[in-house]
């Protein structure tokens, strides 16, 4: 099967309002609580455990949407297993399956829903879908998690990767806001001038999720760095573009020095240069927006990536994926669960837009009206992606190294180790490779 990275606005509803784009894509809604029937016993004591990632306000709000929840259902208790970072739960995830002792509910991101259902590991839907409808999800959410047309996954909303731009930098600079229609040569024409005009040792670009990557690359190919059946779709020549722009950056003064690039891969969002007001733009999904701007005290603001093709190459992307472990004791439990999370409005209120606006529609509709000022800032830019977007293929299991990989390269080509030739070619070569081992 091939299909090209059109314009999502040729398969989607169009209009600026996400919720408007979800109603017409989807079908249904929000379920009520499924009754006690069949394989769920209301009176048998459960205990279930359930495993994430992220801050310590992500924590807290699911602590409280837990908490209703074994109100709802008292005779099941959940044990809560948060982690910092993703790296942290993929790894213990793979330990924990290995020893047979996996949680039996736990978030999934990037390339591990189709890597963990082709292994068998994930729970087949429609196994539960008395206690998990799945049908109010359009099908362009679910195609992450679907795997030889089984859902092992439901999505906990969306998000897009977009330019995260600190307005005060850029008025300090005294540089001019771009449009949307900015190309890559204006991108780093803009960073140069930042970090020579800006002061206080604030630079241009923070240069720290690789993810864009992607973007750049379905910028010039059909359907960006894979094609639809999970094969690699680019070649080393528009890598090595992507490598020689960061080379160029660094060169100019747009990008910091790469010691400084490496030391901010892997620190949380307030942490970063952008996130401490050291740089005037940065990469980032925008359901990251009040994540990246909390600490500098600035209106941020997100614009689609710059292109220097008639092609945005940007994608509407689930932001995670909740998954129930084939081997859980308890699947009807834990599809509850996962309900609870994704579909009831009592979790919804809660939880609002901590994992991207939610891809049912009526769930969007409980949350919509309550959205911080970042998230509703979010909600606009993904509805305007729904209109210029590319419809892109899942990120195939062999892709889980991707971001690793790209990081590695670029460090290696930084500090001069390898040429940005050569390092290109290495990104092809090492990613084919995994591709086919998969």
């Amino acid at each position: 099967m091939t299909r090209s990275a059109r314009p999502l606005a040729a398969r989607a509803a169009a209009g600026t309002i996400l919720v408007t784009a979800l109603a017409l894509a989807g079908c249904g809604g929000a379920a009520e609580p499924a009754p006690a029937e069949a394989g769920f016993d209301p009176e048998a004591e459960i205990e279930l455990h359930i495993a994430w990632w992220g801050n310590d306000e992500r924590s807290a709000i699911m602590a409280e949407a837990i908490d209703l929840f074994e109100e709802e259902y008292p005779n099941i208790t959940v044990v809560e297993e948060p982690v910092g970072a993703p790296d942290d739960l993929f790894n213990r995830l793979a330990t924990d399956f290995a020893s047979g002792t996996a949680p039996d509910v736990f978030a999934l991101g990037g390339a591990k829903p189709q890597e963990y259902g082709a292994a068998g590991a994930l729970l087949d839907l429609a196994t539960v879908q008395e206690y998990l409808p799945t049908d109010a999800y359009p099908d362009f959410t679910l195609t992450s998690a679907t795997v030889d047309d089984t859902l092992y996954g439901l999505p906990t909303g969306g998000n897009a990767i977009g330019v995260l731009v600190n307005p005060a930098i850029f008025e300090a600079a005294g540089v001019d806001l771009p449009d949307e229609s900015w190309t890559w040569e204006e991108f780093g024409e803009i960073a140069n001038e930042i970090s020579a005009n800006a002061g206080d040792g604030i630079v241009g670009l923070d240069l720290r999720v690789q993810d864009v990557l992607g973007t750049y690359v379905a910028q010039y190919t059909e359907t960006g760095i894979y094609d639809w059946e999970g094969d690699l779709s680019v070649d080393a020549d528009i890598i090595q573009q992507w490598y020689e722009m960061e080379q160029e950056l660094v060169a100019s003064g747009g990008l910091p020095d790469p010691s400084v690039i490496v030391e901010h891969w892997n620190v949380t969002p307030d942490l970063s240069l952008f996130g401490t007001g050291k740089a005037g733009m940065s990469f980032a999904y925008s359901n990251q927006i009040g994540a990246y701007g909390a600490g500098t005290g600035a209106e941020v603001q997100i614009l689609t990536p710059p292109t220097s093709t008639d092609v945005s190459g940007v994608a509407v992307l689930p932001s995670q994926f909740w998954a129930i472990a084939s081997e859980s004791k308890h699947p009807e439990a834990a599809a509850l669960l996962v309900d609870w999370l994704l579909n009831q409005p009592a979790a919804a209120e809660l939880i609002l837009a901590n994992r991207g606006l939610p891809f049912n529609p009526e769930t969007l509709a409980v949350v919509e009206p309550l959205l911080a000022p970042a998230d509703a800032q979010s909600a606009e830019y993904l509805g305007t992606v729904l209109e210029v977007g590319v419809h892109a293929p899942p990120q195939p299991a062999g892709g889980a190294m991707l971001n690793e990989l790209s990081q590695r390269i670029e460090s290696d080509i930084l500090f001069g180790n390898t040429s940005v030739q050569d390092g290109a070619q290495q990104w092809i070569d090492e990613l084919s490779a995994a591709l086919a081992d998969d």
